[in-house]
């Protein structure tokens, strides 16, 4: 089964690995990760704090992900319709109906530790 999942994956934690280790236990595991300019346009002019090719290489590291593709756009629609996943796999805070390419595949929804994100990561670092 080919699973598909995306995000910015900007400051790798716990919560990605949870998800992606997941991802693993159901197939061949596809991570979209967006580039740098849609981070940009996604979070704003301050991220990302690691460049796609930096956030690619270590995603490309974990024993969990399989293959890593960057994409341009401001969502993944495109890039699902190219791979045809069987499954997208999302974090706890998505809804099945507000998974981009729930149209295309079936959607699991991962619930996640709470406590665990990029932006409270940066909070925390720059409140020190």
């Amino acid at each position: 089964m080919k699973i598909f999942t995306n995000g910015c994956f900007d400051i790798i934690h716990r919560g990605h690995l949870e998800l992606l280790k997941y991802c693993k236990t159901l197939g061949h595991v596809v991570v979209g990760l967006n580039s740098d300019l849609s981070v940009r346009r996604l979070k704003g002019s301050s991220r990302p704090i690691n460049s796609q090719q930096d956030r690619q290489f270590l995603l490309q590291s974990l024993e969990f992900v399989d293959e890593v593709i960057i994409f341009e756009e401001d969502t993944p629609y495109g890039l699902i319709k190219q791979i045809k996943p069987d499954i997208i796999v999302k974090g706890g805070d998505y809804k099945k109906s507000q998974v981009v390419g729930s149209d295309l595949a079936q959607v699991h929804i991962y619930e996640f530790i709470d406590g665990y994100s990029t932006t409270k990561i940066i909070e925390n670092i720059s409140h020190r």
